[in-house]
């Protein structure tokens, strides 16, 4: 007889059904593209779409802390904005290309030209409202 627990929560087969079928729609959600110094002007600065870039490095706090917003543009914006990461420690070229001075640094490119940038760690509503002013401008 289920108990409390599972009527609540379902069995346990139930939630690892759930947990399954969860963990394959987060596989397939729309990611931003991870860039290099290399294949930079190619992927975005030649794009003909609005691209967001994300200049970030593994032991930057507040770049961890935007991870989760980049994604969520990445999948909110899917076929209208390219999307993109730039692991800073591994790719020095580009920041020094942009007169980066800190991370996270997030760049705003249209037409292969830099129109905006975000420096520092911002709330959702702040890196959609640059979307959409750059989107169809």
């Amino acid at each position: 007889m289920p108990g409390l627990f599972d009527k609540l929560f379902g069995s346990k087969e139930q939630q690892q059904k759930t947990s399954a079928a969860a963990s394959q729609a987060q596989e397939n959600r729309p990611k931003p593209i991870h860039v290099t110094d290399a294949d930079f002007d190619q992927v975005i600065m030649k794009s003909d779409k609005l691209a967001i870039v994300d200049l970030w490095a593994e032991w930057c706090n507040p770049c961890h802390l935007i991870a989760p917003i980049i994604e969520d543009l990445a999948v909110e914006y899917d076929g209208r904005v390219v999307v993109a990461k730039l692991d800073v420690d591994h790719n020095p070229n580009t920041p020094a290309r942009f007169g980066i001075m800190g991370i996270p640094t997030v760049l705003f490119i249209k037409n292969g030209r830099e129109v905006d940038r975000i420096v520092g760690a911002q709330s959702y509503v702040a890196f959609a409202n640059k979307v959409e002013k750059w989107l169809d401008a």
